[in-house]
């Protein structure tokens, strides 16, 4: 520190920090939120806090200086726990007989005109129409005039609400033989499952939406809102995204079948939620994603809440994110074999 100028102790100072809150935050995936609610705010933050710790290495790097190795040696941890922010996609596209899979939050198909753009709704089942996913689960489903699945031989859903019914649905062009829901209390988010049969297999298909943030993404609603207030209310959400967690968990372990997860956890890769659900499975984007894999539409950074779960004896064939602005979600996509 002797050799450093004035602004050079600042820079650095600064640096420590946001290397000590990214060396923290490893940790929470392994503390549950109703420990240190709080504190496990940090978990949405974690691909923020990467992105400037490689922006301080670059730093020292063009400085020449030994700070830059306090960044490199965190960002080092990082990578053999969790794997690398940025994905390279290694797959080649291939006519095996593989199942495709698609989950999409669809905001209600733009119902009260959050994106002024007309014809909101059917150009979202267009799409669909397009990319032809066999199984397609959705969040935060509506039923309006202007959404046609007919193209889809069967279906399930779970609509809650008085004036507007909202939910969650799978559609599939595989028989479904059974289906059902998991109440989570006191909210409107669940989870649903449908059995799909498909040739000599049946695979168990969930469709997960944990509690919700009500995070607004736009600068002037973050720079006004109240901080306190704001981080306050997402740590008792992780703390019922726990409950939730556990509740769907204890269902799905009593599956008869293999299982894919879809859904929109409300919450990032690095956090406990992800990690207790995730368990053994596989992530299909970390199998064969490609770039940062944002599923949500925040100003910021790349923020990844929507997730694609299979079972550890399936191959994942290819994943993909696309670039559609429908909702405030991203829709995603997988194809695995059996």
């Amino acid at each position: 520190m002797k050799k450093l100028k004035f602004l050079e102790k600042v820079v650095f100072f600064v640096n420590s920090v946001v290397a000590f809150l990214l060396l923290l935050s490893y940790v929470l995936p392994h503390v549950p939120p109703k420990t240190f609610a709080t504190l496990s705010v940090l978990s949405l933050g974690v691909p923020f806090l990467i992105l400037l710790n490689v922006l301080f290495f670059v730093y020292w790097l063009f400085k020449i200086k030994k700070q830059l190795m306090l960044s490199l040696v965190v960002i080092s941890i990082g990578y053999f726990l969790f794997g690398s922010l940025y994905k390279f996609s290694n797959w080649e596209e291939d006519e095996t007989d593989s199942l495709s899979v698609m989950n999409y939050n669809v905001r209600l198909f733009n119902l009260y005109d959050w994106i002024p753009e007309k014809g909101i709704p059917e150009q979202l089942v267009d799409f669909v129409k397009k990319e032809n996913p066999q199984i397609l689960s959705i969040q935060e489903y509506h039923k309006q005039a202007d959404v046609d699945f007919s193209f889809y031989k069967y279906k399930y859903e779970k609509l809650e609400g008085n004036k507007i019914k909202m939910g969650q649905a799978i559609f599939s062009q595989f028989p479904i033989i059974n289906s059902g829901s998991v109440a989570f209390p006191n909210t409107a988010n669940n989870a649903i499952f449908a059995d799909i049969v498909k040739g000599k297999d049946t695979v168990r298909i969930y469709n997960l939406h944990l509690q919700s943030l009500r995070i607004d993404p736009r600068v002037q609603s973050l720079t006004t809102e109240n901080s306190e207030k704001l981080i306050n209310g997402i740590g008792e959400t992780f703390k019922l995204q726990q409950s939730q967690a556990k509740l769907f968990l204890e269902h799905k372990n009593k599956s008869p079948y293999k299982v894919i997860i879809c859904g929109d956890f409300n919450n990032s890769a690095f956090s406990y939620v992800y990690k207790t659900i995730k368990a053994d499975m596989k992530d299909a984007f970390k199998q064969q994603g490609n770039g940062f894999g944002r599923t949500y539409n925040f100003k910021f950074f790349p923020v990844r809440i929507d997730f694609l779960l299979i079972d550890k004896s399936y191959s994942v064939d290819s994943f993909k994110t696309y670039d559609v602005e429908y909702s405030d979600h991203f829709p995603i996509m997988t194809k695995v074999s059996f």
